[in-house]
Formats: structure tokens, sequence, C-alpha cells
């Protein structure tokens, strides 16, 4: 028997973003390219060349990943001492780039002759410079876009607008103008 009262119909879903659908379909591509590469060069040389290829990307990439992060390091080291004896610390022009130089050591050691070739094209300073400015750029619109506010206002909104975030809304107003605890606390109880 029907009262007339529809029955509520299930949420309305956000669409789904393109890097969402498009991301995976872009990794597979990517796997098999790299795979029929190797194939390819394997074919057309031996495995065993193939295998060196693999082998100097891995070695090639640690180096790389290893001195950037000595580099970084050192440059730490550096400036917190500046700090700590009450100097400003100055700009140095090759502190930059540490975390482009780690992510090239990453693409050389990850297997594949494309990775390897990304990978060789980060550790160019120009390459660096133009990635860099463009996230950058990236960043700083998105934060232009995410408007004012703080983290914790953004992680605060986002746990806001999840069905199941379990935040509940209030201020927390103490009558004691001292925050400071009088005696210990008696044991919570169920």
């Amino acid at each position: 028997m029907t009262t007339g009262a529809q029955t509520p119909g299930s949420p309305a879903r956000p669409p789904r973003s393109r890097l969402r659908t498009f991301l995976p379909l872009g990794i597979a591509a990517w796997l098999v390219l790299e795979v029929w590469l190797l194939t390819v060069v394997a074919g057309a040389f031996s495995g065993f060349v193939v295998f060196l290829l693999l082998v100097a990307g891995i070695v090639l990439g640690s180096v790389v990943i290893k001195s950037a992060g000595r580099r970084a390091f050192r440059n730490l080291t550096e400036t917190l001492q500046q700090q700590q004896a009450g100097v400003m610390p100055e700009a140095r022009p090759n502190s930059e780039g540490n975390g482009l130089m780690m992510l090239g050591g990453l693409l050389l050691i990850l297997p594949g002759l494309i990775s390897d070739a990304l990978g060789l094209l980060m550790l160019l300073p120009p390459v660096q410079k133009t990635v860099s400015r463009y996230a950058e750029r990236t960043v700083e619109r998105k934060l232009r876009e995410a408007g004012p506010g703080t983290l914790g206002d953004a992680f605060r909104q986002a746990r806001t607008h999840q069905p199941d975030g379990k935040v509940v809304q209030g201020e927390v107003i103490r009558d004691d103008p001292d925050d400071a605890p009088r005696g210990p606390r008696p044991p919570l109880t169920h």
C-alpha cells in the first residue's frame, strides 16, 4: 500500500575528477610501453644489454639520490647553525633543486627506458628550473583558489563535508580563567 510519500533517493555522488579517471589508464599505458620498449631493445641487441641498462639505471639513480640527500642535509645543517648563531641565513644559489634531483634519481631507479630518459632529463638544470617554476605557479594558483584560512580550517572543512566525518561543530567555553589543573582528576567511568 502506498501512502504517497516518496522514498528517499540515494545522495547525489560528486562527479569523478578527470585525474581519477585517466591516471590509472595512463599508468597502465606507460607500463605497457616500457615493457614493449625493453623487448624491442632486447630483440635488437640482447637480453644481457637490457639487464646492464637496468642495473646502470639503478646504480646511477642511487648515486644521484644519495648526493642530493647529502647536499640537502648539508644545506639544512648550515642553515640551522647560522640561525643558532643569530645570523640571518644567506641564500645559496645551488640550494634549490634537491627534490627534483631526488625525483630524477627515483625515475632512474625505476626499471624502464622511458623512466630513465625522464630521470636523466630531470638532472638537467634548465629542466629543473622549468619544472620548479611550473610547480610553484600551480601551487600558488591552488592556494589562491582555496581562499584565506589555515591548514586546520581546511582540514576541518574537508572533514565537515564528509557524511561520515563525525565532526561536531561547537566551541569549548571554560568557566575558569585558570587553565591550570587544580589536582588529580577522577578516573573516567563508563
